[in-house]
């Protein structure tokens, strides 16, 4: 064997072992999903669910968090606090065992908590791991501790500071830079997280501080009505179908269910699942039950009391919740989640509980109130016609490989590649502007859809008068996709035809005029998108263009500006040259030349795209927003209006 095979030999000096809590420190995103802001929150979601564990188990009235003016984060509850007994087999505190040892905690049975958002006992570990400094102070049995920790190692013996009236658990961690790029805190991320978990948690007062300078705020929280409230704060800004939430509760096989919901006069639906208090952002099989439970008994109820003059006529589930908003929260004690971060429940029992407890109940509430239950069942019926309208129209844009019909769309200047990884497709805005954008493409990679002006809002209609729309099929047609609509199990978002890898273009970019009109097109466009093609979206496909508002010119130099203040630094600094700077402004697209357009905004070199995406920490939020300024309601526009006008700077007019 040569020198260089011996070298490359693979022995038992090269099996690693990490230590400790080194292993998370090593590989934080398999502990917290990343270490982008998204991961960074996590940690205080970690220590505020232990805190909830102990509400739950009704040990626990008040959770104070605060985000201190150093950055740091402290979360103090007023349960029992973390025991700090030396532990029989580690011969240590019990609380340097937790804070230290992956899979250390009072969750692995059913006689400290009966149910818990936290089993795998990684949780509190995990924030000490990724924190520079941690520090836990217990108040038990009258007495004050304290332990403190340094990147997940404990410093020191724990301290007993003497005697108390205080009894619970502080928590306050330093997120560690070398984990984290950036450590900035979204006070409106916390602040949704914790009032959810007060409506979760009917009673349990949560009071929320900023201390940071110059952004101190206070938020408290605390529900009386619980689950209902929720409904009606997340349906605040819609119109009820029904005179208030229907709320059922019920508990089988040992497992609470609790469920409120609505239906309102919009076209979309809100289910929020949880379990255990955990956000279970992909659903799982209590969602599976709630869809198949609701579908069924709406359907029942409907051919009991001949409401359906053909017998043989059905409901979807989809039909049935067109204007739904519901929480779904169920308790269970041994939940079996996909991964760590806790998204999916797969507990295949919980399905049938959460059918049991809603058919029985949604039955007696139809029979005790009929009047109600015809108005849900007439949106429902009305949502079905508009299904079968909408199933037509979609047959009119089927592709047969890249269209049915095999030509391209009304005035679609397609590229000459066929790999939709290196294709690009501009929607731009009238036909003049599209000119420009043909001339100005590199017809090999990018292709240009002129669009008619403004499109239909998309917001404001039904699927069946959004199909029959002439521009909306032409960009269905042009980019290849089916239909995006919930599936019916799981709500994964990918059923109905829609399959995202048929998508034509990796980047759809969305390209108007630099001015109020233009940006109105584009908002139509984006909502369009969001409604319709959400995984598009979340796939990071769709993008705005930035066509410049102004280009300087001082000989041979010209300069291109996005607004006015680059355009006045530019008058003030000077283009290096002599002479007078000629200022133009391009009223629009269609007034750019075809070299000022390709050096502006479409060549990849030099221009300037900006990806459009949802928070994913708060999708609810960017539901709203979108009901709020593009729905049917216009005071909610002008109050939003009202709300915001001081922080506009400049009005193009």
């Amino acid at each position: 064997m040569t020198e260089s095979e011996l070298q490359n030999q693979y022995t038992a000096e090269d099996i690693k072992v990490l230590k400790g809590l080194e292993a998370v420190r090593r590989r934080p995103a398999m502990y917290i999903g990343d270490v982008s802001t998204r991961g960074l929150h996590h940690l205080i979601y970690e220590v505020v669910d232990n805190s909830i564990d102990e509400a739950m188990a009704g040990y626990c009235t008040r959770i104070f968090v605060a985000i201190n003016e150093d950055n740091s984060i402290t979360v103090i509850d007023n349960g029992r606090g973390i025991p700090v007994e030396i532990h029989p087999d580690e011969g240590r505190s019990a609380l340097e065992v937790v804070m230290t040892v992956l899979h250390a905690g009072g969750k692995f049975d059913r006689h400290t908590y009966k149910v818990s958002g936290g089993l795998h006992g990684v949780g509190v570990s995990v924030v000490n791991a990724l924190s520079e400094r941690c520090s836990v102070t217990v108040g038990r049995f009258k007495k004050l501790y304290r332990q403190s920790f340094l990147r997940g190692d404990a410093i020191g013996e724990l301290e007993e500071l003497g005697d108390t009236e205080f009894q619970g658990t502080e928590t306050t961690f330093y997120p560690d830079p070398q984990v984290f790029p950036e450590i900035e805190w979204n006070f409106q991320t916390v602040s949704k997280r914790l009032r959810e978990l007060a409506y979760l948690n009917k009673g349990l007062a949560i009071v929320f501080e900023d201390k940071r300078l110059g952004q101190t705020q206070r938020e408290e929280f605390q529900s009386k009505g619980g689950l209902v409230e929720f409904v009606e704060f997340l349906d605040e800004n819609q119109t009820a179908l029904i005179p208030k939430p229907i709320l059922l509760n019920g508990e089988r096989e040992g497992v609470p269910v609790e469920i409120a919901f609505q239906w309102n006069d919009s076209y979309v639906e809100n289910i929020l699942t949880y379990v255990n208090n955990i956000h279970t952002i992909e659903g799982g099989s209590h969602l599976a039950g709630f869809k198949t439970a609701l579908t069924r008994t709406l359907n029942n109820y409907a051919l009991r009391n001949q409401i359906f003059k053909n017998d043989k006529f059905t409901l979807s589930g989809e039909d049935c919740r067109e204007g739904l908003t519901a929480i779904l929260s169920v308790m269970v004690a041994e939940p079996q989640f996909e991964g760590q971060t806790k998204t999916k429940l797969g507990n295949s029992e919980v399905k049938g509980i959460v059918e049991s407890v809603l058919g029985d109940g949604l039955t007696t509430y139809l029979e005790e109130n009929p009047s109600t239950a015809r108005k849900i069942l007439d949106k429902s019926l009305q949502a079905a016609r508009a299904r079968e309208a909408a199933k037509r129209a979609r047959d009119l844009t089927r592709r047969k490989g890249a269209l049915e019909s095999g030509d391209l769309p009304g005035k679609l200047a397609d590229c000459s590649i066929n790999d939709p990884k290196h294709c690009e497709i501009y929607l731009v805005e009238g036909d003049s502007a599209g000119g420009s954008a043909k001339q100005g493409r590199d017809r090999q990679f990018q292709a240009v859809l002129p669009l008619r002006g403004k499109i239909l809002n998309i917001e404001k209609a039904r699927i069946d008068k959004i199909l029959a729309n002439e521009q909306i099929r032409t960009m269905y047609a042009a980019l290849g996709l089916g239909f995006w609509t919930e599936s019916e199990d799981e709500g994964s978002g990918n059923g109905n035809g829609f399959d995202l890898s048929k998508l034509r273009y990796d980047k759809v970019i969305i390209m108007t005029d630099a001015d109020v009109d233009g940006a109105h097109i584009a908002s139509l466009l984006m909502t369009f998108f969001f409604t319709q093609m959400r995984p598009m979206i979340d796939r990071g496909h769709l993008y705005l263009a930035c066509p410049p508002l102004y280009r300087l010119t001082q000989g041979a130099r010209r300069i291109y500006c996005l607004d006015e203040a680059e355009r006045d630094g530019w008058l003030a600094r000077g283009l290096g040259g002599r002479g007078r700077i000629e200022v133009s402004r391009f009223k629009g697209l269609g007034e750019m030349d075809a070299k000022d357009l390709r050096e502006t905004t479409m060549d990849p070199g030099t221009r300037k795209l900006i990806r459009v995406s949802v928070d994913e920490e708060a999708p609810g939020e960017t539901s709203d927003l979108v009901e709020r300024l593009m729905g049917k309601r216009p005071e909610l526009r002008f109050q939003f209006i009202q709300e915001n006008a001081r922080f506009v700077e400049d009005v193009d007019v």
